[in-house]
């Protein structure tokens, strides 16, 4: 064996070591009663989550995870999307790792680690926002993730929930945006008295244009939107006023949320910096190619092109106002969906602001032990951050 493969082969055991002792499996329970109430995944499959169960003085305490993943806008990405993992039970492995915000270990995860820790999987494509009732037998897809949210909840509340002390409802990118979109509607299934808050990570999608002026973003969530039926599930208090496609925006919603929410997010997040602001279609030399996949590798310019959509992330992400019930953690990262990332959520080497985690800001405010509401400066002054290095790959926003 050369020197070469040896040290790959000590990285990867180091990282299996790394990955057992740092997370737990936690096999996968199918929702088979939501399939009589038309609650299904893309391809008919019954909705799914994993479950964690509590211990101690967590037993009466949830959190419950939004699998992230993107979104499908037509039949044809849709139906591709019903051939995988992110629309259809049937491809999702039995079992899956709980590491961050979902690690039952209190060295890694201080203030939730014994509760009911819930992943739930995603497998609509539309943020648990769709709902058309008819099936086209051409395409056999089923547009249902309004149910699906739905059932896996009052799955849940005859779990236990419904004796809950405590309840987070946490979501990832595509999760994080869903768990905005449904936060209210989340504490209402509840009930009165129960403590619930929401926390978004990386959800805070922009609306802008790409580097060669197009909002091709904008194009496709309207045909999100569409497709699944989505504007039935979105703010009336938004949807009168605009466009159902805009109302997937948390921009256009973030300031009607009653129920208090904190929000994570990087100001240079790295999927929309890849997918939203500089998608390969946009840039068919492939001048940014190697900008978006490392931030370190962007000319002078193309940083100046980075810190105005901060500035832009900034301006919008205003909405969400200074009530003490809100609370955000943005840094300057080149990062997304830091809370799911056991280095990112809470370790000696986590990302900091104001000398705090983010597991750390989250707990604070979520306790009431202190608010939090701190934005970072511009990049590269922030040397707490651990920084994505992309893979390679086919860009997509689908």
């Amino acid at each position: 064996m050369n020197g070469k493969l040896q040290e790959l082969l000590h990285i990867i055991i180091c990282m299996i070591i790394v990955l057992r002792t740092e997370s737990s499996y936690v096999d996968i329970t199918y929702v088979e009663s939501a399939v009589a109430k038309g609650a299904v995944c893309l391809d008919g499959s019954p909705p799914a989550y994993h479950l964690d169960k509590g211990s101690d003085d967590g037993t009466n305490n949830w959190l419950i995870h939004l699998e992230g993943g993107g979104w499908c806008n037509n039949v044809t990405t849709c139906i591709s999307r019903a051939n995988g993992h992110l629309g259809s039970s049937k491809h999702m492995s039995n079992r899956t790792m709980f590491f961050g915000i979902a690690s039952n270990e209190p060295q890694f995860n201080p203030d939730f680690y014994n509760w009911n820790r819930v992943v739930v999987r995603y497998c609509d494509g539309a943020s648990f926002t769709g709902d058309i009732e008819a099936v086209d037998p051409a395409t056999n897809l089923y547009y249902r993730g309004a149910r699906v949210f739905v059932a896996v909840m009052e799955d849940l509340l005859d779990k236990g929930m419904k004796n809950a002390k405590n309840v987070i409802l946490t979501g990832c990118s595509a999760g994080g945006l869903a768990s905005m979109l449904h936060c209210d509607r989340f504490k209402d299934l509840l009930p009165m008295g129960t403590n619930v808050k929401c926390m978004a990570d990386a959800g805070f999608f922009l609306n802008v244009k790409d580097v060669s002026g197009n909002r091709r973003f904008e194009d496709f969530i309207n045909d999100v939107v569409e497709t699944h039926g989505s504007a039935k599930n979105l703010p009336l208090s938004c949807t009168s006023k605009m466009k159902p496609g805009l109302c997937f925006f948390p921009q256009q919603v973030v300031q009607e949320i009653q129920t208090p929410l904190f929000i994570v997010n990087a100001a240079y997040d790295a999927w929309q910096i890849k997918n939203v602001l500089a998608p390969a279609i946009a840039d068919p030399s492939g001048i940014w190619y190697n900008c978006t996949t490392d931030i370190r590798n962007c000319s002078t310019a193309q940083l100046q092109t980075l810190h105005g959509f901060r500035k832009e992330f900034l301006n919008e992400f205003s909405a969400i106002g200074t009530s003490i019930t809100r609370g955000y953690f943005i840094n300057s990262c080149f990062a997304h969906c830091q809370t799911e990332m056991q280095i990112t959520w809470f370790k000696p080497n986590s990302p900091k602001l104001n000398n705090k985690t983010i597991a750390k800001a989250v707990g604070d405010w979520f306790f009431d032990r202190s608010p939090f509401q701190t934005i970072d400066c511009p990049y590269p002054c922030d040397k707490t951050c651990n920084n994505l290095v992309l893979q390679p790959q086919k860009d997509s926003i689908a």
